[in-house]
């Protein structure tokens, strides 16, 4: 049964604005709108297409509720439940983006990303391991991890990265499923080095930057860190690490798709323009490919070989993400305070298994009493 525009339109638009927690949590939250409350779909078509969104780039929960939206009304339908899942993040993001710049010097504002900072770092940290426990499967997705991770800091191109580990553990598993030699399946990232470029932050690079970014993106969002960090930061040079986790930060306030930071990157970058172009350019890949890939679900999700690359894909996305999260610490832990956060909040995360909300509001307000207290 079909579902009209606007009824679509609500549900998502509702989703995109209390989807706190991160893709599982807004993935749970579709479960049980879409299949338990309104019966859309059955558990198992969603699941079905929740497990083709993991063989495409992208983020996982906006494409899910992409599918969700074409099975139920078309390419009209995709457009409604895309956009209405990503309208609330991005405008509660932009309007943040404004005040961020307006009072980034402010003590107030110093000291609330002086204690939110350490309690992101250990956030990543809890991610890198959820992500690890899945992406590291097996010896050639573990070995390929690693390669990625020295890839990195060696500054090759993280497209090839990613690229190269993929297809170096497809055919490492085809081999060693046909028990042939292993040997000589990962020295192929190491082929190609990224020359570092510059260009001017105009509407159309920050959009083709931010394309590039969705087109070939695995990993969920806080791999999109990683790619910030190489591109905008390193490459680009268009902003500097302390902004980019500032914005990550920004991102773990917010309801939505953690893609939404974005929208702040690109208001640091160019203002309201830059917002636009970032938005639009890092989630169009992810409709067109939803469009695309969504008629032939059932016989990508049957793919053994589209499985293996995922595997090696991932594999290198949690490398590239180790990467950076070893660069953003270094420009927030900056003294025995910050350090003490991001012990305690890494504990606290692994054992009690705290909304990372909480966990910010609760470092913004660590950070500001320290600040202050250090400041009389």
């Amino acid at each position: 049964m079909k579902q009209s525009l606007s009824e679509i339109a609500i549900v998502f638009l509702k989703l995109g604005a209390i989807a706190f927690g991160g893709p599982a949590a807004h993935i749970a939250m579709m479960d049980k709108e879409i299949v338990e409350k309104r019966q859309w779909l059955s558990r198992e078509k969603l699941l079905d297409l929740l497990g083709v969104t993991n063989l495409i780039p992208g983020p996982n929960s906006t494409e899910l509720a992409i599918h969700i939206g074409y099975e139920k009304a078309g390419w009209r339908g995709l457009i409604v439940a895309g956009s209405c899942f990503i309208l609330p993040a991005m405008a509660i993001v932009w309007l943040l983006a404004i005040l961020y710049v307006r009072f980034e010097s402010l003590p107030s504002s110093s000291g609330l990303l002086y204690g939110i900072k350490p309690v992101v770092i250990a956030i990543i940290i809890q991610a890198l391991w959820k992500i690890g426990k899945k992406a590291a499967k097996d010896t050639p997705t573990t070995i390929g991890g690693v390669m990625a991770t020295v890839a990195f800091f060696l500054g090759l191109d993280e497209i090839l990265i990613l690229l190269l580990i993929g297809l170096g553990v497809m055919i490492t598993k085809t081999v060693i499923d046909n028990k042939n030699n292993l040997g000589g399946l990962f020295f192929l990232p190491f082929l190609a080095v990224s020359p570092s470029i510059s260009f001017s932050p105009s509407g159309i690079n920050i959009f083709f930057a931010f394309l590039k970014i969705g087109s070939i993106l695995y990993g969920g969002g806080y791999v999109l860190f990683a790619f910030l960090q190489r591109d905008l930061v390193e490459n680009y040079q268009w902003l500097t690490s302390e902004q980019l986790l500032d914005a990550i930060a920004v991102g773990q306030l917010t309801p939505g798709p953690i893609f939404t930071t974005a929208t702040f990157v690109g208001y640091l970058i160019a203002g309201n323009k830059g917002a636009i172009m970032a938005t639009i350019g890092i989630f169009l890949p992810s409709f067109i490919l939803v469009l695309l890939v969504n008629p032939w679900v059932e016989k990508i999700r049957q793919s053994v070989q589209a499985g293996n690359f995922l595997d090696g894909v991932n594999a290198a996305s949690l490398g590239l993400m180790a990467g950076v999260t070893y660069i953003l610490m270094t420009n927030s832990v900056t003294d025995l305070f910050t350090l003490f956060l991001v012990i305690i909040t890494t504990i606290v995360i692994f054992r009690y298994q705290i909304n990372s909300v909480w966990l910010v509001l609760i470092g913004g307000l660590a950070g500001f009493l320290y600040y202050y207290l250090i400041s009389i």
